[in-house]
């Protein structure tokens, strides 16, 4: 992972993305091949996937598998357990964060799961899509307190402990 970004934004827009996707360096050779392109009269010849209809349709669908009860539990209890205020969060969580993840944060892990589902070929979101996807949900909404940031503790890191901590 790459540490620091190039623009930092304010915590309240960070909560707008859904995901938080870490992407590392090009190997030299990538670069040396980035470079090249970019540096010639190269232009990639861009065609048409999906159009704007199909890709409503498919939001749509998506939103239509189906969440049981226990799966949504599991997705509200990772959110709320990233929160140093909720008496029933981890000592961790309490020890390192200054502030956790809002009720936007579930809704995402209820919405990537179904995603996954359906790309797995399954009809119904699990408590296994929620975990599988905790982590880019959830660690960009975490505000690390100081003694984080002095220790090196990263808020990816405290998303994996979580998952060893909250029962689906």
């Amino acid at each position: 992972m790459v540490s620091g970004r190039t623009y930092p934004l304010p915590e309240a827009q960070l909560d707008r993305f859904m995901f938080q996707v870490d992407v590392d360096y090009p190997s030299a050779s990538e670069e040396e091949e980035i470079v090249r392109m970019s540096t010639s009269s190269y232009a990639a010849r861009l065609e048409r996937v999906l159009s704007p209809e199909r890709v409503l349709e498919l939001q749509e669908l998506v939103r239509r598998v189906p969440a049981a009860d226990h799966v949504v539990r599991y997705a509200v209890s990772l959110a709320r357990a990233t929160r140093p205020q909720e008496t029933t969060s981890p000592p961790f969580v309490r020890e390192y964060l200054q502030w956790g993840a809002g009720p936007r944060a579930s809704q995402f892990l209820i919405l990537a799961g179904k995603a996954r589902a359906i790309l797995d070929g399954r009809f119904a979101v699990s408590t296994d899509d929620v975990a599988a996807l905790a982590r880019p949900t959830l660690q960009h909404r975490l505000i690390l307190n100081y003694r984080a940031e002095a220790e090196g503790v990263r808020a990816g890191d405290l998303v994996d402990r979580l998952l060893g901590v909250v029962a689906p």
